[in-house]
């Protein structure tokens, strides 16, 4: 699979299709590549496919923020104009615009 046929963009504001979190897209794997632990400890019956893009997230939920490895049939575009409040975004990525942040520089080509 190709990177560039992801839906999502790296800085854009995703929420999660079934759980109740938000978070901002740091990086995009084009398949899954995190460990055999990490995807056992997944109920079988909820597992999304490998085949597809895994997205790193800054994310937080009412209590926490977090790091967060989503599979792309799990994310939706967030429509609340609302900034993060996970205390790592400011660290990674520039002002917010709505919809996603701005990226730093060593993002840009």
């Amino acid at each position: 699979m190709n990177i560039t046929s992801t839906q999502f963009a790296i800085g854009q504001v995703v929420r999660h299709r079934i759980h109740e979190f938000r978070g901002v897209i740091v990086d995009v794997d084009p398949e899954y590549s995190s460990t055999e632990e990490w995807w056992e400890s997944i109920p079988e019956d909820q597992r999304p496919r490998r085949d597809q893009p895994f997205y790193h997230l800054l994310a937080e939920n009412e209590s926490t923020a977090y790091h967060a490895y989503v599979s792309e049939q799990n994310l939706l575009n967030d429509s609340s104009g609302e900034p993060l409040h996970n205390p790592e975004v400011a660290e990674v990525f520039g002002d917010f615009h709505g919809d996603s942040y701005e990226l730093p520089s060593s993002y840009r080509n």
